[in-house]
């Protein structure tokens, strides 16, 4: 059973959502204003609010870094800019590795402020701030707020009636809600026209998302948290605070009734009293902690610490350092009241019972399933993962009731049960620094790079197999005198051969089995393993000419200079051999950056959510091609389209899991193989 647990949850814990639903997300909103200084000076005042999870980086970043706060003043007639853009807020600074520099950012809120003074009897300044966000998973391309302010120069100076007072405009709407693009929508320049216009840049925003449909991804992920639950319920059975209350309630049932129907019965109702309390549970952590403080925890350092932190504290419970237990008091209390009360609610209470009882056991069980169906981002996921849980714990009683015999064939109480819980502990333990991991990378703390963590896990599965053969010892959980059983022994030849595997990671093997816990690989130190990814091509048009020509599907990668989770993707997924040799030889890799500062021969007009935009660089034109054909605007974005521009599967974020990136490869190319077959 030990084995049957190990296995099937590092099966699980590798799968999970392999592609994203495409949208446009909207975290920082901004406020434009004017304040009057004195009769010669103006400040333009941005206002940003920015949602939990979200930073904006501040002015004049190092270069080379993420994208700086700046503004441009197209129109400045009868004023002029005074001094540098200031930034108003509590500023974080941190030591980011990937890019070699400290980064300055702001979260929650920030102030930007623009000194103008008058220099004629009427002034008028028009022009945008430029900003970049980004969040744990994704990072927004340049984001310009618009403004546009006019009035009158000091009172000595002689006024126009024509010209209004000072006044607040409201700035122009960058909502990116995306209305289909017309010939009416591009400026009159035609040498630019036709890309715009094109056939490939068509919006395929209702065909991306009906692929995301078809493929379920939110039930397969609740299918997961359903099964995990599941296996949680079926290895808590076997601990020393359940398995050997089996027998007695049963017996109780049977017995209290009178006839087997009346037991049968009451067992049922027993079990789906435990389903409920334990349901209830998930729900109550959901209310908790709310939906959206559940979609953040999985990034959040915090929460990552404390979910460590835990984790270790159940693995030392596990390896019998102390036990975790509820208030005896709780539990004799409710059960005076079962034995005091008949009925459905006598029976229920005793349900509430053998939670309390068998805490001990079940609690870090229960702990580890929360603490990963929380991260998994999932509203719904703790009610899931308790229901499998409960079900899994509730239908030994029932079966028992309505087959006693099998009673006789069940295995009894023993040390076995004792040896699964120190299994549970070493495996607990190495799950924590998962944990770890994340809030080292959050913080930038550089204590968990990618070969310590190895080295730990090889440190933890080696005493696993030396636990599993009777060479380590636990004095509360084993016997000195005692061997340990054949199976224990084979189990321990396993962890040593898990240990073999894990060794090479240290140099910069791939270790794909833990590649989804381990840092990733831009975080070693030491790597003597290299596979570089370079782009076809940096133009939309002329990678799409390129795929046709060659009869290749494209593979297009919104990414940006500054984004930093667009090269943690290509250092730790591109590199994977089968990854790197599918984006080289199977499809045509078009990286467009969207913060592309080249600016276009010509500006560009389009209108976006009724309102008119002006593209001015590339990076702008790569980041409307985003938005306008897929329907997006964060990065690191990936879809894969054949050579008429149409998806070939749903789209893919940031996950840095090698697997699940090569899954979506596949998926993408046989799709193109099969259309190409069904044309000929």
């Amino acid at each position: 059973m030990s084995k049957f647990w190990f296995i099937s949850l590092l099966i699980l814990l590798l799968t999970s959502q392999l592609e994203i639903k495409a949208e446009i997300q909207d975290p920082v909103n901004f406020k434009v204003s004017l304040e009057n200084i004195s009769d010669e000076e103006f400040d333009v005042i941005f206002s940003a609010t920015i949602d939990k999870g979200w930073h904006v980086y501040s002015i004049e970043l190092p270069l080379g870094g993420p994208i700086s706060t700046t503004i441009t003043t197209e129109i400045a007639d009868g004023a002029i800019a005074e001094g540098k853009l200031l930034a108003r807020g509590k500023e974080i600074k941190e030591y980011d590795k990937l890019f070699g520099m400290d980064l300055r950012f702001f979260e929650s809120s920030v102030t930007f402020i623009q000194r103008y003074k008058i220099i004629a009897e009427k002034y008028h300044v028009k022009g945008f701030l430029e900003y970049g966000a980004c969040n744990q998973e994704s990072c927004l391309p340049p984001m310009p707020v618009d403004f546009d302010f006019s009035g009158d120069g000091p009172k000595d100076v002689e006024k126009d009636e024509n010209t209004t007072d000072d006044k607040e405009l409201t700035p122009k709407d960058t909502s990116l809600a995306i209305a289909p693009l017309k010939e009416d929508t591009i400026a009159k320049d035609t040498s630019r026209v036709s890309a715009l216009v094109s056939d490939l840049w068509k919006p395929v925003i209702k065909e991306l998302q009906d692929f995301e449909e078809t493929n379920s991804t939110q039930n397969a992920s609740w299918l997961y948290i359903f099964l995990m639950g599941l296996l949680g319920g079926f290895i808590a059975l076997f601990t020393p605070c359940v398995w050997p209350l089996i027998p007695l309630t049963v017996s109780f049932f049977l017995k209290q009734a009178g006839d087997k129907n009346r037991g049968i019965k009451d067992s049922i109702t027993y079990g789906i009293s435990i389903i409920i309390i334990y349901v209830a549970l998930g729900l109550i952590i959901t209310a908790i902690f709310g939906a959206s403080s559940l979609n953040a925890i999985a990034t959040n350092a915090v929460f990552n610490i404390f979910f460590f932190l835990l984790l270790v504290v159940f693995a030392l419970s596990f390896f019998g350092l102390f036990e975790i237990r509820l208030p005896s008091s709780w539990g004799n209390k409710v059960d005076k009241k079962a034995s005091s009360t008949k009925g459905l609610l006598g029976i229920f209470l005793m349900a509430f019972t053998l939670t309390i009882v068998s805490f001990s056991c079940t609690g870090p069980i229960i702990g580890f399933l929360l603490v990963e169906v929380s991260c998994s981002g999932s509203i719904a996921g703790p009610a899931i993962g308790m229901l499998g849980f409960a079900i899994a714990l509730a239908l030994p009683f029932t079966l028992f009731a309505m087959f006693p015999t099998w009673l006789k064939r069940a295995p009894k109480s023993g040390r076995w049960m004792n040896i699964i819980k120190v299994v549970l502990g070493f495996i607990e333990l190495a799950f924590s620094l998962k944990f770890l991991s994340v809030a080292d990378l959050a913080y930038g703390w550089g204590i968990l790079n990618r070969e310590v963590f190895i080295l730990l896990w090889i440190v933890i599965f080696l005493s696993l197999g030396l636990y599993l053969i009777g060479i380590l010892k636990f004095e509360r959980n084993s016997s000195k005198k005692e061997a340990m059983p054949v199976f224990c022994k084979i189990l321990g030849i396993v962890s040593f051969a898990f240990t073999i595997y894990l060794i090479p990671g240290l140099w910069g093997a791939p270790c794909k089995a833990i590649s989804a816990f381990a840092p990733p690989m831009y975080t070693q130190r030491f790597n003597i393993y290299h596979n570089s990814v370079e782009a076809r091509s940096l133009d939309y048009e002329e990678g799409m000419a390129i795929a046709k020509k060659e009869n290749k599907p494209v593979v297009i990668d919104f990414t940006g200079y500054g984004c930093v989770n667009c090269r943690k993707m290509e250092s730790a997924v591109w590199t994977e051999p089968e990854v790197a040799s599918k984006l080289k030889a199977d499809v045509v890799l078009i990286s467009l950056y969207v913060d592309d500062k080249t600016p276009l021969e010509k500006p560009e007009e389009v209108i976006e959510n009724g309102k008119k935009r002006t593209l001015r660089s590339v990076g702008d034109k790569w980041s409307y091609l985003q938005r306008l054909k897929f329907g997006a605007n964060a990065q690191p974005f990936y879809v894969i389209i054949d050579n008429d521009g149409r998806p070939l599967c749903g789209a893919y974020g940031y996950k840095e899991n090698a697997k699940d990136f090569l899954d979506f490869l596949d998926k993408g190319i046989s799709a193109y193989k099969k259309l190409q077959s069904s044309t000929q």
